[in-house]
C-alpha cells in the first residue's frame, strides 16, 4: 500500500520540490501559465519579500512514496488580523492531484499550523494576500488567465468543498473587445462629462521621467481608495516600494492613467499588457535571456488587463472611474489593443460590477475565496473520510 506524508518544507531540496511541482499538475494542461520562478521564489519567502516583514509562512508537501503530489502554505497576516481585529489565518499556493485524501492531508496540515499559533479560522487562497494573486477559479476553465490572474483544475473547488470550505466572496473577470467601445450607452457618457465639469477633471499619463514616484502616488491612491473594501489591507511602505521596483519594466506609462483635481491626485486606471503568452515560452524563466524575450517588441502585444480604477473615497460615485477609463480610450487604441479584461471585481463591489455591466463588459471567469470556520472541523473530518473510501490518486488529464 502507497505511504503519504506531508512534511513542513525546511531543507533546499524540499523547496525545489515544492516550488517545481506545478510543472508536474499542469503538464498536460494548454492553459496554464507558468509561474515567474524568480517571482514565485518570493511569494513564499524562499527569497525575502515585504509582505513577510509583518507575516509569517509555513511551507508543506506532500509526498507518495516519497514522491511530490501536493503543496500547500500556511499564512498568518498580523496586518490583517490587527486591521479588521479578527483571528484568522490563509491558505495559498495550493496544489494537488485529484486526491481527497492528499488534499485533506495539506490542509490539515496547514490548519493545524495555524492551530498552534491560536488561528482556527481560515481563509484562502491567497497567494499570500488580496493584494496578490488570489482566489480559486470556479468557472471559465476554457482559456487562459490574464497576466497575474491565478488558475486551477475544474477539480479543485471539489476538492476545496468537500474538506469544509465554504464559499465567502466570488470574483470576476469581464472582457471586452475594442469593437464595443461604439456600444457603450450614451448615459455612461453623459455621466463621464458631468464628472469631468463638476470637478474640473486633468487627466494625464504616468510621467516617465518621476516613475517611481507616480507609481508611489498610485499606490497611494490605492490604499486609500479601498478602506471600505471587503477583506482589504493596505500595503505596507517596504511592500509600495518592493512593488514599485518589481512593476518598473513591466509598466506601459500610455496605459496608467492619473486623474488630478487642482493638481492633486484623485484616482488612477492601472493597465498591465497580458504577457502571459510569453511567459509561457520562455516557461516562466527570465535568466538568462527570458526578460529580453519576455519585453522586447511589446507593441505586438494586443491584449491588456486593466488591474484597478481606483479612486478617492470623496470623489467615488461620481463617476471619475469613467472619465479615467475614458481617457484610457485613446492610448488603447493607438497601442493597438484588442482586447482587455477588467479583473478582479468583487461581488460585494457593485458599483464596479454595475458599470462595466451597462458598458457591456462580459463576464468570463469567477474566482471564489472560501471560510472554513471554528466548529466545522467534525463536519470536514466526516466528509474526508467518506470522499477517500476507495478512491485511487489521479494525475490531471
Amino acid at each position: 500500500m502507497s505511504r503519504l506524508v506531508v512534511i513542513p518544507v525546511t531543507t533546499l531540496a524540499q523547496r525545489k520540490q515544492f516550488l517545481e511541482l506545478p510543472w508536474q499538475i499542469y503538464r498536460d494542461d494548454p492553459n496554464w501559465i507558468p509561474p515567474l520562478r524568480t517571482h514565485q521564489r518570493e511569494m513564499v519567502n524562499y527569497r525575502r519579500q515585504a509582505f513577510y516583514d509583518d507575516a509569517e509562512i509555513q511551507t508543506f508537501l506532500a509526498l507518495r512514496d516519497g514522491q511530490p503530489c501536493g503543496r500547500v502554505a500556511a499564512i498568518l497576516n498580523h496586518a490583517h488580523n490587527r486591521y479588521h481585529r479578527e483571528q484568522r489565518g490563509f491558505f495559498g499556493f495550493f496544489e494537488s492531484i485529484d486526491s481527497h485524501e492528499v488534499a485533506s492531508s495539506l490542509l490539515d496540515a496547514a490548519r493545524a499550523w495555524l492551530a498552534e499559533r491560536d488561528i482556527h479560522a481560515v481563509r484562502g487562497p491567497a497567494n499570500p494576500s488580496l493584494n496578490y494573486e488570489c482566489g480559486l477559479l470556479i468557472d471559465g476553465f476554457d482559456s487562459p488567465p490574464f497576466f497575474m490572474m491565478t488558475y486551477n483544475p475544474p477539480y479543485y473547488p471539489r476538492l476545496i468543498e468537500d474538506y469544509g470550505f465554504q464559499k465567502v466572496q466570488d470574483m470576476y473577470a469581464f472582457w471586452g473587445h475594442v469593437d464595443m467601445l461604439s456600444l457603450i450607452d450614451e448615459k455612461l457618457s453623459y455621466v463621464t462629462d458631468e464628472a469631468k465639469r463638476r470637478f474640473n477633471i486633468t487627466l494625464r499619463a504616468l510621467n516617465k521621467r518621476h516613475f517611481r514616484q507616480d507609481v508611489e502616488r498610485f499606490l497611494d491612491v490605492y490604499n486609500r481608495s479601498l478602506v471600505a473594501t471587503w477583506g482589504f489591507v493596505p500595503l505596507s511602505k517596504n511592500e509600495m516600494r518592493q512593488l514599485a521596483g518589481t512593476l518598473r519594466h513591466l509598466i506601459v506609462p500610455e496605459l496608467t492613467y492619473f486623474a488630478e483635481v487642482e493638481g492633486r491626485t484623485v484616482g488612477v486606471v492601472f493597465g498591465l499588457l497580458d504577457y502571459n503568452p510569453r511567459i509561457k515560452k520562455i516557461n516562466g524563466r527570465l535568466l538568462p535571456l527570458g526578460f529580453l524575450r519576455l519585453l522586447r517588441n511589446r507593441q505586438e502585444i494586443k491584449r491588456i488587463r486593466v488591474i484597478s480604477t481606483n479612486v478617492l473615497p470623496e470623489y467615488q460615485r461620481w463617476g471619475v472611474g469613467l472619465v479615467l477609463l475614458s481617457g484610457l480610450v485613446p492610448n488603447i487604441l493607438n497601442w493597438g489593443i484588442e482586447e482587455a479584461e477588467f479583473s478582479w471585481v468583487l461581488e460585494s463591489n457593485t458599483l464596479s460590477y454595475g458599470s462595466l455591466k451597462k458598458g457591456g463588459a462580459k463576464l468570463t471567469k469567477t474566482y471564489r475565496l472560501y471560510d472554513f470556520a471554528p466548529g466545522q472541523e467534525d463536519a470536514a473530518g466526516a466528509t474526508a473520510a467518506e470522499t477517500a473510501l476507495g478512491e485511487g490518486d489521479k494525475l490531471p488529464n
